[in-house]
């Protein structure tokens, strides 16, 4: 088996172990892995079918293992969800990086996957920027409803940090999501 799929086998593997679950045209599915098979898609369509090896498996395994350290276990407010996410950044590579060693993968590659999961380089590294945009599209199609009800006071800030995260490229595919007429409305008033 080439190396890049024994790989991607082991991160799915992990990736199936995430006990939350989304519902995905009636199936109940967990959702590390649904979150990987879209960002994988989002990938394709970001740069027309052409995604190295790294930026695969950057993709795939960006949130391995993330169920394994909750939100809950930091302290509330902007502090305790930075020190989160720079913790889990960190997980995640090191995580990433075991396997990528047991599959054969040399130093200079896994560093490389490492950075792109750190999401070092957005705006300068147009692998990072994919990774974000892809990132990005996933949480506008599957996620951004669910956050839009719960944080309703925050829901335009958090847009429009995301959307100065992406690309012209991203906006342009995140503009086409079917979305509901309210979603919509909050997207366009956060964009404007």
């Amino acid at each position: 088996m080439p190396k890049l799929q024994q790989l991607l086998q082991k991160i799915d593997a992990v990736l199936a172990n995430d006990p939350t679950e989304i519902e995905v045209n009636g199936e109940k599915r967990p959702l590390a892995p649904y979150h990987a098979e879209r960002r994988a898609f989002w990938m394709e369509k970001l740069v027309d079918g052409k995604v190295s090896e790294p930026l695969q498996i950057a993709a795939r395994a960006q949130h391995i293992g993330r169920w394994e350290v909750p939100r809950s276990t930091y302290p509330d407010g902007r502090v305790g969800y930075l020190k989160w996410r720079t913790d889990l950044k960190k997980m995640h590579g090191e995580k990433t990086a075991v396997l990528m060693r047991e599959s054969g993968y040399d130093e200079t590659t896994i560093e490389r996957v490492k950075t792109m999961i750190a999401k070092k380089g957005i705006k300068r590294d147009a692998e990072v920027q994919v990774l974000e945009d892809a990132l990005c599209l996933v949480f506008l199609e599957s996620q951004f409803t669910a956050v839009a009800q719960k944080e309703s006071d925050k829901i335009i800030n958090i847009l429009q940090k995301t959307w100065k995260k992406m690309s012209p490229k991203g906006h342009e595919l995140a503009l086409q999501l079917p979305m509901s007429d309210t979603d919509r409305a909050i997207i366009e008033e956060a964009i404007t």
